[in-house]
């Protein structure tokens, strides 16, 4: 698989201005060079996405492509990638090995999530961000019901012992994460790859799922409220499905509250992302309600830490339940006020602050 990557790589350097990436002349273009290509020709991921750009307009699904990487006939994906959020995925290649689960897990909690580590791949996915890859990343830009969703489960490994861990040892108190802190990258594996699955269920569950009320919830105060409310609801899951099994569970309850709690609260420093503003809301609301209490520089989870999680879901489903009654603005501006209500929101820049604790960490660890 080299050459057919690096023959991709090579195609990569000529595609011109990403906002062209959809026009006639530019696919045609493309569609020449892949039909006259050496190695790329001859796979069916790729004569899949020929037969889809050779009659491509905007507004059009990418079908054949898609039918391909959701019927998982050869674990192969190639494609054109637009999407700003990730930026190096332009014209990419990409070969996977799917992740074992648990059968409980799989059938209960299910969706269309893919948790994979990757096999080979050309340059783009080689991307530190690119930790994922959506059915809307295409040049489509369409998601339907049944398209999978993927979650590049070794990138997740990596950057959890490579920032998490770091942070579990130094900023928490002992004993706060037992089952995570030391975990291997078999354990941390297994917790990520619960983790998507349940991610996933649930942005599909509740009054507002996604992607109904995407367009509502793309504001990023919104975008990160609706990544706590999934989140949460995966936590819960894991500590009240007795089916599940008990060290796996407990792992990955750990494993998410670290992620959001920590890691996602040191990105995009010194401009926080939708995830840092979601960790800064998480961690007010646990802080004013006494979940966790920072001594001595040291974050100690409360006892009733759990119990307090379930009510933070509780207000926001409360806050989401009034969209059977009340426009769709109306909500939004309650759920934008309970953002608010625990987020530091700077109205001269017209953006969030981050959190002056998770700043220091930061440049003390140098993650």
């Amino acid at each position: 698989m080299d050459s057919v990557f690096a023959e991709t790589d090579d195609m990569r350097q000529d595609l011109g201005e990403r906002s062209s990436y959809g026009e006639p002349e530019q696919l045609a273009k493309l569609a020449r060079r892949l039909e006259e290509s050496r190695h790329l020709r001859a796979r069916p991921a790729v004569q899949a996405f020929l037969e889809d750009i050779r009659t491509f307009t905007p507004g059009s699904r990418l079908r054949h492509t898609k039918e391909h990487i959701n019927t998982r006939r050869d674990n192969h994906i190639f494609s054109l990638f637009n999407a700003s959020y990730f930026p190096r995925l332009s014209l990419d290649y990409l070969t996977y090995d799917t992740l074992p689960t648990d059968p409980h897990l799989a059938e209960r909690y299910a969706s269309n999530t893919m948790p994979v580590t990757i096999s080979g791949r050309s340059e783009g996915f080689g991307s530190r961000v690119v930790v994922a890859l959506f059915p809307e990343n295409h040049i489509d830009g369409i998601q339907e019901p049944d398209d999978l969703i993927f979650y590049f489960i070794d990138k997740f490994v990596e950057r959890h012992q490579r920032i998490t861990q770091k942070m579990i040892a130094a900023v928490t108190a002992p004993g706060s994460f037992p089952t995570l802190l030391g975990a291997t990258s078999e354990e941390v594996e297994q917790a990520s790859s619960w983790w998507v699955r349940l991610h996933e269920y649930h942005h599909r569950q509740g009054d507002m799922p996604i992607p109904d009320f995407l367009p509502a919830k793309k504001a990023k105060p919104l975008a990160g409220l609706e990544e706590l409310r999934v989140d949460v609801s995966g936590i819960l899951v894991l500590l009240e499905d007795g089916k599940l099994p008990q060290v796996e569970a407990r792992r990955a309850y750990e494993f998410i509250l670290a992620e959001r709690l920590l890691r996602y609260a040191v990105e995009g420093i010194p401009r926080p992302n939708y995830d840092a503003v979601a960790s800064q809301l998480l961690f007010n609301y646990l802080a004013r309600h006494d979940g966790i209490r920072i001594e001595s520089g040291m974050i100690r989870l409360g006892r009733r830490i759990n119990e307090i999680l379930a009510a933070f879901l509780a207000e926001i489903q409360d806050i989401e339940r009034r969209i059977h009654e009340e426009p769709v603005a109306s909500v939004q501006k309650r759920l934008l006020e309970f953002t608010n209500l625990y987020t530091d929101y700077d109205p001269v820049a017209r953006d969030y602050r981050h959190i002056p604790f998770f700043a220091e960490v930061k440049a003390k660890l140098g993650v």
